[in-house]
């Protein structure tokens, strides 16, 4: 069930804050955390009944880990935690990655020796393992106590609007929220804000995108111009921004409409001036997991210059695999590693003392649309074949012609204008967006007109993807 489809909006969301609201009135957030539980499992199940008991025993298996580590008097807490690390990274790899490693063991042995899992990817388990081991290593380093309510663990990792898609919620950033929280009608409307504005993004902006990214990409490369390759994979770049922050702003509203604050997971990516700012800025939530649960135990930029280097390299070639199975994403992933470590050699300070910093913005620009190449395209070759469209000009037999009208023309501005240019510029526009105690005339005919259109969108057009879905 996606956030932006018409059973989600009309039908699942308002019986559950119904039902929350009425649950409050009587035992507020027990009653309210049995709802949420309730309808988390449900939403889970809506799409994968089956892979709801994979999710339960993943909850149950970090459950017994944590009271396990959170005793005095347990002996090699160490090896405690290796275990239930490698269980989840197991449990995780099995599903995600068995088919990757199969396939390239077998054409090592030239034969068919392992045969291919037929068990299709379960929703979310990147985001909800993640979530899982980082409560088990908090446990581990004492920075939380162990959750001896199994139900309280399990609504922390199934809660619905960061389930599938992230983003990824720490259990010592919400504890407190699950046991004690209090709603309020403002945090309430702040919600409804945040969510109305993801949905406008998702719908609106990443679907409109999708459409002409997926008709162009179903042609070879060869048979593309330049400039058509150049504005596809710019409005890839749209779409992908506007589908995963969208998203992001539906999770944060919905936790927001329950009585819950977290964290943002986008910061305007496409402003930045430089690769680390970029990570600093998107996908905040994952960049920060791999920060604190890998790169700092592997000793960060403490030991030395060519330790750092290593360590991020290992970073970037995870958070490629994370994101899929595939050599294109490993590539993506040592992509940015690369010219992340580059910058740490050298390139950094010369990009600082720049005094032309649209320069900046535009190398920033140039690496990520390239990188989103093999973020998007199948295959190595494929995709190296659309960086040579880029930079080596082909007139190709389909041009900017082949998808240019009024529609593409009107989300391409608005797309570029609002991804962060707009909020740059107009500092009080940003702020009107995230302010979290006024909702002013403007604003309001703005959010209803932003629903109104999704609604019409939504019914004329069944193209509704998420792209982080699959991850």
């Amino acid at each position: 069930m996606y956030f932006s489809s018409m059973t989600f909006l009309w039908v699942f969301l308002p019986i559950t804050l119904l039902l929350y609201l009425a649950a409050e009135r009587f035992g507020k957030n027990l009653a309210g955390n049995i709802v949420l539980l309730l309808a988390s499992l449900i939403f889970y199940a809506w799409g994968e009944p089956v892979y709801i008991f994979l999710l339960l025993f993943s909850v149950a298996m970090n459950y017994v880990f944590g009271i396990l580590l959170g005793r005095e008097t347990v002996r090699h807490r160490k090896l405690v935690l290796i275990l239930g690390v490698i269980l989840n990274i197991g449990l995780l790899g099995f599903f995600k990655y068995f088919n990757f490693f199969a396939t390239y063991f077998n054409q090592a042995l030239h034969g068919d020796y392992i045969p291919m899992s037929r068990f299709a990817l379960p929703l979310g388990i990147s985001f909800y393992t993640f979530q899982a081991m980082s409560y088990v290593i908090d446990v581990y380093r004492r920075e939380v106590k162990a959750q001896k309510n199994f139900f309280h663990l399990l609504l922390y990792i199934s809660l619905f609007p960061q389930l599938v898609a992230g983003p990824i919620v720490k259990y010592k950033d919400i504890e407190e929220q699950i046991l004690s929280r209090t709603p309020s009608a403002a945090k309430r409307v702040y919600g409804m804000k945040r969510f109305l504005y993801g949905l406008g993004k998702k719908v609106l902006l990443s679907n409109v995108f999708g459409k002409y990214v997926d008709m162009v990409l179903g042609f070879e490369a060869n048979q593309l111009s330049t400039g058509l390759v150049w504005m596809i994979m710019i409005m890839y770049t749209l779409q992908i921004y506007y589908d995963f922050s969208g998203y992001s702003d539906m999770a944060i509203g919905l936790g927001a409409m329950f009585g819950f604050d977290f964290k943002e997971n986008f910061n305007y990516p496409y402003i930045s001036k430089s690769i680390q700012e970029f990570w600093r800025r998107w996908h905040i939530s994952l960049s920060t997991w791999f920060k604190e649960y890998v790169y700092i135990p592997l000793g960060g930029n403490r030991k030395g210059k060519t330790r750092t280097y290593i360590n991020l390299f290992i970073v970037f070639l995870l958070t490629g695999f994370w994101h899929g199975a595939s050599l294109t994403f490993i590539f993506w992933g040592l992509f940015h590693g690369f010219f992340m470590i580059i910058e740490r050699l050298g390139f950094g300070k010369i990009l600082e003392k720049n005094p032309l910093k649209i320069l900046n913005h535009f190398y920033t620009w140039v690496v990520v649309v390239c990188g989103w190449v093999f973020f998007r395209i199948d295959g190595m070759r494929q995709g190296l074949k659309f960086i040579k469209a880029m930079f080596l000009y082909q007139k190709g037999e389909y041009n900017l012609m082949t998808c240019m009208n009024t529609e593409v023309v009107v989300v391409l501005v608005l797309g570029i204008l609002l991804c962060g240019i707009l909020q740059t510029i107009f500092p009080k526009f940003r702020a009107a967006l995230y302010n979290r105690e006024d909702l002013s005339v403007p604003q309001t005919a703005v959010l209803f007109a932003i629903l109104f259109l999704c609604v019409i969108s939504l019914s004329a057009d069944s193209y509704n993807p998420f792209i982080y879905f699959r991850f």
